[in-house]
């Protein structure tokens, strides 16, 4: 695998990285509480890193590059069409109810949850719009996050292997 090839794995896991790690920073600093598609988001962004931390540290070539590629972008197409849910909830709250929802009981109650609730417990309100940057919500910015990551995956995936 070409060396830039490799390194735009490591891109993506160290965007996630960051992306989660800034919902952190702005859930115990900020006291802003994760939705439960806020921490569907997160689950996408943890499968979209490790699968690129993988990809980096296993240096595969053509067809392992595109199978982490492919898994890469699934999960970012997956985050993208929750963050764009949550977008929408968050500009006409009227039509959806997201308190204490089943959502938010199902997620609660799995395992990760419980193992790490800091990270994983859902407890916020899906329309809340506090936190804006650049008249951007957090889900519109997570929106971009995830086309990015998924328009890298897609371009490794159909790149095409030069042999030196």
């Amino acid at each position: 695998m070409r060396l830039g090839i490799r390194y735009l794995f490591l891109f993506i896991f160290l965007g996630c990285v960051s992306v989660i790690g800034y919902a952190l920073y702005l859930q115990l600093v900020k006291h802003l509480l994760p939705c439960p598609l806020c921490v569907v988001q997160r689950v996408a962004y943890w499968l979209m890193g490790l699968i690129a931390l993988l990809a980096f540290f296993h240096n595969s070539h053509a067809t392992g590059r595109r199978v982490y590629s492919g898994l890469i972008a699934v999960f970012a197409i997956a985050g993208a069409v929750v963050a764009l849910r949550h977008a929408w909830l968050v500009r006409y709250p009227e039509a959806f109810e997201c308190g204490i929802s089943p959502e938010e009981k199902f997620l609660n109650a799995l395992p990760i949850a419980k193992w790490w609730p800091s990270m994983f417990e859902a407890n916020g309100d899906c329309a809340d719009s506090t936190w804006k940057l650049m008249s951007l919500t957090i889900p519109d910015w997570s929106v971009i996050f995830f086309l990015t990551f998924g328009s890298l995956a897609a371009y490794v995936f159909f790149v095409r292997h030069s042999r030196r």
